[in-house]
């Protein structure tokens, strides 16, 4: 089996890595060339000056995940329809180039009347099951729009994804709050629980938030204080709604944000355990073979 070229191509960045045949990275590049920077939409050009020489080798192939599958990236990959597992997606991949590159669908699900998507997680769910050794579990990868995501007999079987990052930026940069709030400032843990446990107080999100405001305005907070307090609120929300009732998770992102969704779970009683980047190319190791 020759190496795998795998690439996740997201919005506002890319990443490459060159994998043999046991899944270890031989190399890795990275690019800020996401699909809304790509100029001129040469997603071809792009990708052959990043990638050509890795894939001069002969039998060379490359699976790409994430938003370059998406209707505004190279080509759109339907997505293919929970619940759905690895046979699922290397059916419905959609090949570029027969047989050498290959876009990764993404998977659909419907909540009630409401569809729900995912393009790129679902590479990284199945990269972790493969790491962690499980074929089910409950799984959350934070970001700008955080995904919870359940599998069962290593098949994902429903996930729901929730807007919290981009909560975070808009109440932090462009609400009353900002006034009084340094939004890239460094954790503070103990801000941060206590925004976790004020969020369980069944008073709602609109009127928590606004106590940020209330609480720097008699100087019980500080701009940077309000920062963590203000992630606490909203992280909590999330948790109330999409792991009442866990007793383990597993966690996959930046582990800037993975740690804080581990503390807030770790004060809730649920065991965590987190991956990063590595969880991606498993994925498509797994896919691939």
């Amino acid at each position: 089996m020759p190496d795998l070229i795998a690439v996740d191509w997201g919005t506002s960045s890319l990443r490459g890595a060159r994998l043999d045949t046991a899944g270890n990275v031989l190399e890795e590049k990275s690019a800020p060339l996401g699909i809304l920077n790509v100029p001129n939409g040469d997603f071809a050009g792009v990708f052959a000056s990043l990638f050509s020489e890795w894939m001069k080798p002969a039998g060379s192939v490359c699976l790409i995940s994430g938003m370059a599958g998406s209707r505004q990236g190279w080509v759109e990959a339907p997505y293919v329809a929970c619940p759905a597992g690895l046979e699922e997606l290397k059916r419905h991949l959609h090949w570029i180039e027969p047989g050498r590159i290959a876009l990764v669908p993404g998977l659909s699900v419907e909540q009630g009347e409401v569809p729900d998507v995912m393009r790129g997680e679902e590479v990284q769910i199945f990269g972790a099951l493969r790491l962690a050794g499980l074929s089910d579990g409950l799984f959350v990868l934070p970001g700008t729009h955080s995904k919870w995501a359940t599998v069962r007999e290593g098949r994902i079987v429903g996930f729901r994804t929730c807007m919290t990052g981009e909560f975070y930026g808009l109440l932090s940069q462009h609400s009353i709050l900002a006034r009084t709030l340094a939004a890239d400032a460094a954790l503070d843990e103990a801000m941060f629980l206590r925004g976790v446990t004020r969020a369980g107080n069944g008073e709602g999100l609109l009127h928590n938030a606004f106590g940020v405001r209330a609480l720097a305005l008699f100087d019980r907070l500080s701009p940077a204080q309000s920062a963590s307090y203000l992630s606490g609120l909203l992280i909590g929300e999330e948790l109330g709604h999409e792991a009442p009732a866990a007793r383990d998770v597993i966690a996959i992102g930046a582990p800037a944000l993975t740690a804080r969704y581990a503390l807030a779970l770790k004060a809730m009683d649920v065991a965590v355990r987190c991956f990063g980047g590595e969880a991606t190319w498993a994925g498509m190791r797994a896919l691939q073979g």
